[in-house]
């Protein structure tokens, strides 16, 4: 169980609530003497009691994981590397490879990692075994391709999602194809079902290209970077594996939740706004 480095966190948790080692292990609901076992490394730490430790730090207000994205972003950058987050339901088992990647995801097989942790954790908060990597990305020596918000990005999610139908042999489309195949790893926006739905909008013919896109900028989760090929893959570095406690899910969840209304409202204001502007598909692709 313990793949976590629960006794680290619990010495770190220790030194920043301030308390007596008495104090700290009644919290916890342990003895002192098991404490001190963990802490030294003379016994494992069961499931039950990680669970408990990780519930009552996040209940105390020490947000752990929080505080490792801060520390790893700043150590990585003064490297000149890149810290990656990457959430997963039930854990990764063995070597990270393309090929267990599902093809119809945003950009086709790859590793997906979000930029900062509460992106990454929010898409598996939901799930009772999920967890969270931090990863160190060294993109030396490495090509990539970067989306903003725009058509080509739209085009491409469309894409590789089988949704462009007749559209998918069009010649910007092969085009788009050939620069995201000369890529080692792709950096874009974080597409999720709801912007799914939009994009759907956009293919279908119901919404024009800038509607589409400023109600996608509506819904902004931030930039994903995908891993395309095995050499980017050797660049990539797992740092830790971090616990997700269920208050902390809970936190994460509920926070998506407040966005959602909000970004709502600005999809259907955008919608209304850029009505008639720009191109429909057809018009685009033709």
């Amino acid at each position: 169980m313990d793949s976590f480095r629960t006794a680290e966190d619990i010495a770190a948790v220790k030194e920043l609530l301030g308390i007596s080692s008495d104090e700290f292990a009644k919290k916890i609901g342990v003895s002192r003497v098991t404490l001190s076992k963990w802490l030294t490394g003379k016994s494992e730490i069961s499931e039950i009691n990680t669970t408990a430790f990780y519930d009552f730090a996040f209940n105390a207000g020490i947000r752990l994981n929080k505080i490792k994205e801060q520390l790893y972003k700043e150590e990585l950058s003064e490297k000149g590397h890149v810290a990656l987050f990457h959430g997963s339901k039930n854990g990764i088992e063995g070597k990270i490879e393309l090929t267990k990647s599902k093809k119809s995801n945003d950009f086709g097989a790859g590793f997906y990692c979000g930029e900062n942790l509460e992106q990454s954790a929010m898409f598996v908060a939901g799930f009772p075994d999920s967890s969270l990597y931090i990863f160190d990305f060294d993109t030396k020596g490495l090509k990539r391709r970067v989306f903003g918000v725009s058509n080509e990005w739209m085009l491409a999610i469309a894409y590789f999602r089988n949704r462009l139908g007749g559209f998918a042999s069009s010649k910007i489309i092969r085009s788009l194809l050939d620069s995201i195949n000369d890529a080692d790893y792709i950096v874009a926006p974080i597409a999720d079902n709801r912007m799914f739905e939009i994009i759907d909008s956009f293919i279908d013919g119901e919404i024009t290209d800038q509607q589409c896109m400023h109600s996608l900028s509506a819904t902004n989760l931030g930039n994903q970077y995908v891993l395309v090929s095995e050499k980017a893959l050797e660049q990539l570095t797992m740092l830790e594996k971090c616990f997700l406690a269920q208050p902390e899910k809970e936190f994460y969840l509920d926070s998506r939740k407040e966005s959602v209304g909000i970004n709502l409202d600005k999809v259907r204001m955008a919608r209304r706004q850029y009505r008639g502007k720009g191109k429909y598909i057809e018009e685009l692709l033709k």
